[in-house]
């Protein structure tokens, strides 16, 4: 179940941006005045026991997120296939995760198309070998999805993508938003001294 946006004042306040893969989802966050998405680290996928979203529902209690957005994989045609729906299941699960832990932070659905082609450009432009791109271009990707999200919600004055709720689906998710652009380049140079919070695949 989704609701569309709804014109008005937005949330203000800290914000997460997630980028979901098969192997590694990666995290970024935002100022409290929603200006600049920056990476935050990059989680193993774990789809047994599902640590990856038990730890980013305390990173948005602990860093008191107040929305999270969620990359939804398109096609340039705007279709949703296998990953879209992957990353629409990590969103009512994670959504179902943050109601155990007593939050009622929002998680909503924003278009991604591109986001990680743009996100090996910029840190190929910040000077990172293609070989170290494994351990912060999905927390690039990340930024980009989220950079992308307040940035729409300035230019709207409204919120943006769709809420997911736990217990069916998300409906189509509309609005045919611009694909994320690229992050901003200091965003990507700033990841070079910052891969700290990387957990390697199979790692806890």
């Amino acid at each position: 179940m989704t609701d569309s946006a709804v014109p008005g004042a937005y949330p203000q306040g800290v914000k997460l941006g997630v980028d979901v893969g098969t192997v590694r989802v990666g995290v970024a966050v935002c100022d409290r005045d929603g200006i600049l998405a920056t990476p935050l680290r990059t989680l193993a996928r774990n789809v047994k026991k599902n640590t990856d979203v038990r730890l980013l529902a305390k990173l948005a209690v602990e860093l008191e997120a107040v929305e999270i957005f969620v990359g939804l994989p398109r096609t340039m045609k705007g279709e949703e296939h296998a990953s879209a729906r992957m990353a629409t299941e990590y969103a009512k699960l994670l959504v179902s995760t943050l109601l155990e832990v007593g939050s009622g932070v929002p998680v909503r659905l924003v278009d991604e198309r591109l986001s990680t082609v743009s996100a090996h450009r910029d840190l190929h432009q910040a000077g990172m070998s293609s070989r170290d791109h494994r351990k912060v271009v999905d927390q690039v990707a990340a930024a980009g999805i989220l950079q992308h999200a307040i940035d729409m919600q300035k230019a709207r004055g409204t919120d943006v993508g769709n809420r997911v709720s736990a217990d069916l689906p998300p409906g189509p998710t509309g609005g045919g938003d611009n694909a994320a652009p690229a992050v901003h380049m200091h965003s990507a140079q700033r990841i070079l001294h910052k891969t700290e919070g990387y957990s390697e695949p199979g790692q806890p």
